[in-house]
């Protein structure tokens, strides 16, 4: 008689993570990036003081990761391309808490800057990483809705960032510098929960490669690029000379720093959300982008002249609504001057552009600092601001229509 056979045991293999866990990973890990600068800038009065730092390259600590982030974004997304997306983000993430607090031991503006460098370049390859991995996760709609939520998550850390930022740092800066290390256990999750599909492998389609470089070396393209540049350029006027005035003339720790850098993201996320768009239809993109330029340069002017906190927090809130008119409707005309088939390496190229203009901002403004005073800093950005504004304000309001 045969002894009975036993059926083999099945082994499942555990159930992969669902789509949303997943896709929440991933969004922290963006939130990550928003990070990169926004803890620095309340704390940077506490660092210009404490370390003796030469005010002419301090505001470089701030925005050097920018220019990193600028640089490293496309040498990371081909690297993710080639070696698979979760081998760039995983050692990424780790780096970017070795880099990040190792900032607060850094003893001179040298070391600083390199590791504020390493954090940048550290940043660039969660970035690319992770919009790599959703472009994996979703196709087509979805992946414009998921695109969307992750901007919406990312708009919100930039409100509390400096809030968190600046409350750590005002027991010591170098406690802000430790908030790097979150990305420790954004790694380990990662690491658990992020699985990698299989990309559909493409042949590179050199029609599309000429139609991207005719694009971006249209002049209207180019101009829009420039555009963009001197917006962030402005922007950082204020991220990073704001605190040093409060400091200098309120005497503002890094809490109060942080509440009116978060102030004016406010003030941009509900205007890019609820009136951009609505300004560009009734008056046309041309003028809206003119009159953000405008708001922005008088609440710059306005700045040296407060010395009340009640007054400075609704001119943050104004500026910020400046802002929050002028960049979408710029991104929105570069989008519709693009053809559809290279719109998303266009557009990519812009964020490019706005990391460029962050970092030139302390390098034109710093020696103004130095040599003249704060006041002059805010003066020449807001004739900047209100020349570009007059200038792109009085275009005629033609209807931009794709180019090729």
């Amino acid at each position: 008689m045969p002894l009975p056979v036993k059926a083999p045991r099945r082994t499942s293999k555990p159930a992969s993570p669902s789509r949303s866990v997943q896709l929440c990973v991933l969004i922290a890990a963006g939130c990550l990036t928003t990070m990169t600068g926004g803890i620095v800038s309340p704390v940077l009065p506490e660092m210009v003081q404490q370390l003796d730092l030469d005010l002419r390259w301090a505001g470089l600590l701030v925005s050097i990761h920018a220019l990193a982030i600028a640089l490293f974004t496309p040498v990371f997304g081909i690297l993710a391309d080639r070696i698979g997306k979760l081998k760039v983000m995983l050692p990424a993430l780790l780096f970017y808490a070795l880099f990040g607090v190792a900032g607060a031991f850094m003893p001179t503006m040298n070391w600083l800057l390199a590791a504020r460098v390493g954090l940048g370049m550290s940043s660039a390859a969660i970035a690319a990483a992770s919009i790599g991995l959703l472009g994996i996760m979703y196709d087509g709609e979805a992946r414009t809705r998921i695109l969307g939520y992750a901007t919406s998550a990312m708009t919100t850390a930039s409100v509390l960032i400096p809030l968190v930022g600046g409350w750590v740092g005002s027991f010591n800066w170098q406690y802000s510098f430790y908030l790097y290390g979150l990305s420790i256990p954004t790694a380990l999750v990662a690491k658990l929960l992020l699985r990698e599909g299989r990309s559909r492998s493409s042949a590179i389609d050199t029609s599309q490669n000429k139609l991207l470089g005719k694009t971006i070396r249209h002049p209207q393209v180019l101009r829009l690029y420039l555009t963009i540049a001197i917006a962030a350029a402005i922007v950082y006027t204020v991220v990073i000379y704001t605190p040093l005035y409060l400091k200098e003339v309120i005497g503002a720790g890094p809490a109060l720093n942080g509440f009116v850098l978060a102030i004016r993201a406010v003030g941009a996320a509900l205007v890019s959300a609820f009136v951009a768009s609505r300004l560009a239809k009734r008056i046309g993109s041309r003028r809206a982008i003119g009159l953000g330029f405008i708001v922005m340069a008088l609440m710059l002017g306005t700045i040296p002249l407060l010395h009340d906190i009640r007054l400075i927090v609704p001119a943050a809130i104004a500026f910020g609504m400046g802002f929050g008119v002028t960049v979408p409707n710029i991104y929105d005309d570069l989008a519709t001057l693009s053809p559809p088939e290279v719109r998303s390496s266009v557009l990519a190229i812009g964020t490019g552009a706005n990391s460029l203009g962050q970092f030139t901002s302390p390098i034109l403004l710093g020696p103004l600092w130095s040599t003249i005073g704060l006041a002059s800093v805010f003066y020449a950005a807001a004739a900047v601001a209100l020349i570009i504004g007059v200038i792109i304000g009085s275009q005629s309001q033609r209807p931009n229509k794709q180019l090729l």
